[in-house]
């Protein structure tokens, strides 16, 4: 059975995303379809004294391209975000273990494709600070045709899929009677029960950057995810 989810890539996204990552054998980024600005393509939440603070790449008007074709043509928003992660993780916990890390990717490096941006952070995370061995993929290497449920649909077909794992959010527009005829199971994750974890500034919120949980649990971090399923 060959499991495979397929989702837009997001920046620095909530420890959710990472959990479909590591529920499959596949991982495919769909980013050759509409961006949507303002949405979490680029941008995410983490925690300040303040409440929720939000990080926003600015992307400028790409109203009618692909995810894909984005550009970043501001060149202070990776020194702001750096600057805004230490000012509010330095004093966590695991701060340093990842610190070298997003020096270069802030600091050193230089993006101008949010999807480049988005899908070299998350394969990192999920290799090297998850464990996570999933294989990934983008929706560009295949021939894809049809709009869209019948593109998921063959796209899915081309992957040999078995199974496709879906974030709740798609019950909206999915028809589950189109995978039936596919010979596609459809699978559904569910987001209850991750335990909570030492984070400042109470409230205690799981709707935060998958950052929160690696500065403050380090090594720990992928048993907030899904290792406690398995105790």
């Amino acid at each position: 059975m060959k499991k495979v989810a397929v989702i837009q890539s997001n920046y620095i996204p909530w420890k959710g995303y990472f959990d479909i990552i590591n529920d499959v054998d596949l991982f495919i980024f769909y980013d050759d379809v509409q961006y949507t600005k303002n949405d979490w393509r680029n941008r995410n939440r983490i925690k300040s004294p303040q409440g929720t603070q939000w990080l926003t790449i600015p992307t400028g008007s790409h109203n009618d391209k692909l995810i894909c074709e984005v550009t970043i043509d501001d060149k202070h928003w990776a020194k702001k975000h750096f600057n805004t992660l230490q000012a509010n993780y330095s004093k966590a916990p695991y701060y340093k273990k990842y610190k070298d890390f997003f020096e270069y990717i802030y600091l050193e490096k230089t993006w101008v494709n949010l999807s480049d941006l988005n899908q070299y952070l998350i394969q990192v995370i999920t290799h090297d600070f998850l464990g996570s061995n999933v294989q990934f993929s983008d929706s560009r290497k295949f021939e894809l045709t049809g709009e869209k449920l019948e593109r998921l649909i063959n796209l899915l077909k081309l992957a040999e899929a078995n199974v496709y794992v879906s974030g709740p959010a798609a019950k909206s527009y999915i028809i589950d009677q189109k995978f039936d005829d596919a010979g596609i199971e459809l699978v559904y994750k569910n987001y209850l029960g991750y335990p909570a974890y030492s984070q400042a500034h109470p409230p205690f919120d799981h709707y935060v950057s998958i950052l929160d949980l690696l500065f403050n649990t380090g090594s720990d971090a992928a048993h907030y995810i899904w290792g406690w399923r398995q105790l």
